[in-house]
C-alpha cells in the first residue's frame, strides 16, 4: 500500500468519525490518539508548507469540518 492510499484512508477515517459522532477525536480517549496524531502532523506539515498541492485542498476542507464541531460540549 502506497503513502497516498494510506493518508487517504486516515483522511476518511477522520471524517467519517467526525460526521458520525458530530465532534472532533478527543485527547481524553486513547482510542481516538492515533487520529489525534494524525491531525497533528499534517497541520504542523501543512504550516510548514512541506504538505504536498494535492492534500492541502483536501486537509483543508477537514479543518473546516473540525471548526463546526470545535468546543462541542459532550454533555449537550
Amino acid at each position: 500500500m502506497d503513502q497516498e492510499t494510506r493518508w487517504l484512508i486516515r483522511y476518511n477515517e477522520v471524517v467519517e468519525f467526525i460526521q458520525t459522532n458530530h465532534r472532533n477525536p478527543s485527547r481524553h480517549r486513547i482510542e481516538e490518539h492515533d487520529m489525534l496524531n494524525w491531525l497533528k502532523a499534517n497541520r504542523k506539515a501543512m504550516n510548514a508548507g512541506k504538505m504536498r498541492p494535492e492534500r492541502v485542498e483536501a486537509f483543508g476542507r477537514l479543518l473546516a469540518l473540525m471548526e463546526e464541531y470545535r468546543r462541542k460540549n459532550q454533555y449537550e
